[in-house]
């Protein structure tokens, strides 16, 4: 799972915007709307003579439907004479709550959201676009290498779509439909296409990243999987970062990890699903692992990259879950050494099996573990950070911090490490050196090394 968060993006043409919630697929998928609207002559964009813009919505939890709804309200109230085009896996789940909202013109399935510029352009007519909504087995796929991200050092590229896990806590795979893998050619090219760009690091993502290949015919005895796909791509561009997105500890087999283990380029950063450590407690939740295959799985990537650092998502308060099974989970943070636990607080999802579930935890009592697990994370990361104080690293710059006349400059490691370091220059989206002094906010402090 992945927090709903807020991003903007304003094209260079004045007359359409895309506000995105949700996960990195949902922000590639409006970055390929973008680019498609982009290539239109002008006269195209403009929508029944106002101003048009886009909410792309996510559904992951009910925290996430009610921040899709504020994000619909604050869009029409921000651009009251404008064209709203409601879209994503919330208004593919809750089609008539999204047209209830006043100020809403159009909602367009998640399913279809690729052909919203099709559909601005006249080229497709809304109801033909919405009559199959319902069919998400045909969820459009991306085919076109998109121009890239606005004001971002990185760029991320899915790989793939839906997923077939069916987890009892998850709407998702309703939302998206069953798992599809994007053709490796189409991967091979959208990926040139950002190394052209200048783009430094690359981050592969998918709904059910580790699937991927599944769904793909054999040639021959050859099989084409997460691991293989990722050994192509870091091999034909040595000098581009490639870091997985979040991805099923099911999925991180002896061949992923001898891949990242032979390729420097691929990031020391692995953004667990994990859920819960307790056996019970995943089994209820139909997670395809226990959490001896979690802890097998990390202590294999440590033994081959030791400045692997661990992100995971984290649910907390899952039905039934009770205080041991609760231990379990906060001493595997500990245990696994999670820097950057994403922890959820559960909540009930119409439609789901757990909702059914009797014994619910109480919602204080989540909050409360929710609570005490990320306190748990906050103390790893502060462990984790201080073990690089006085080191010699090579650092990707993000950008400057937001200040007025700031000459401070915000970078990651490639294991996804904050840093922090002043410059007179504008050093965005460079590699630099520098040397590690100390903390600073959430990351680490460092020096750029003298000539």
């Amino acid at each position: 799972m992945s927090t709903p968060s807020s991003v903007q993006s304003q094209f260079e043409r004045p007359s359409v915007s895309i506000e995105t919630l949700g996960c990195k697929v949902n922000l590639f998928e409006s970055e390929y709307i973008s680019s498609q609207l982009q290539s239109f002559p002008p006269e195209k964009i403009n929508f029944d003579g106002n101003d048009v813009c886009i909410v792309n919505t996510c559904t992951v939890t009910r925290e996430a439907d009610r921040q899709s709804r504020q994000a619909i309200r604050r869009a029409i109230r921000k651009n009251p004479d404008s064209t709203i085009i409601v879209t994503g896996c919330y208004a593919e789940m809750n089609a008539d709550e999204c047209a209830s909202i006043p100020g809403v013109d159009y909602v367009v399935p998640g399913s279809k959201k690729l052909q919203i510029p099709q559909l601005i352009s006249g080229e497709v007519n809304f109801d033909d676009l919405t009559s199959s909504s319902k069919n998400r087995d045909s969820t459009l796929m991306p085919e076109l290498a998109i121009s890239g991200f606005d004001a971002r050092t990185r760029a991320n590229l899915q790989i793939q779509q839906g997923c077939d896990n069916g987890c009892t806590f998850c709407i998702i795979h309703k939302a998206r439909g069953p798992s599809r893998s994007i053709a490796p050619t189409t991967v091979l090219r959208q990926v040139e296409s950002f190394v052209e760009q200048g783009f430094a690091e690359i981050v592969i993502c998918g709904i059910d990243l580790g699937s991927y290949g599944d769904d793909l015919e054999k040639d021959g005895n050859f099989d084409m999987n997460l691991a293989v796909l990722t050994s192509e791509l870091a091999e034909r561009h040595p000098d581009t970062r490639f870091r997985l997105s979040s991805i099923d500890p099911a999925h991180i087999t002896s061949k992923l990890v001898s891949i990242i283990e032979r390729f420097d380029n691929i990031c020391p950063h692995i953004h667990l699903s994990l859920q819960s450590a307790s056996p019970i407690i995943l089994k209820r939740m139909k997670r395809r692992y226990q959490p001896d295959d979690v802890y097998a799985a990390v202590t294999a990537l440590r033994n081959v990259r030791s400045d692997l650092v661990l992100s995971a998502d984290i649910m907390a308060g899952f039905p039934t879950e009770t205080e041991s099974d609760f231990a379990m989970t906060k001493s595997a943070i500990f245990d696994l050494e999670i820097a950057y636990p994403h922890v959820f607080a559960y909540s009930e999802r119409d439609g789901t099996p757990a909702a059914r579930i009797p014994k619910q935890v109480p919602p204080e009592v989540r909050k409360t573990r929710a609570r005490l697990l990320r306190n748990a994370g906050d103390t790893v990361r502060q462990k984790v950070l201080l073990r690089y104080i006085g080191k010699s690293v090579e650092v990707l710059t993000e950008g400057r911090v937001r200040r007025t006349n700031s000459t401070l400059y915000r970078a990651r490691l490639s294991n996804y490490l904050p840093v922090y370091f002043e410059s007179e220059r504008d050093v965005s989206g460079q590699f630099m050196e520098l040397i590690l002094t100390g903390l600073h906010h959430d990351g680490l402090l460092g020096q750029l090394h003298k000539d």
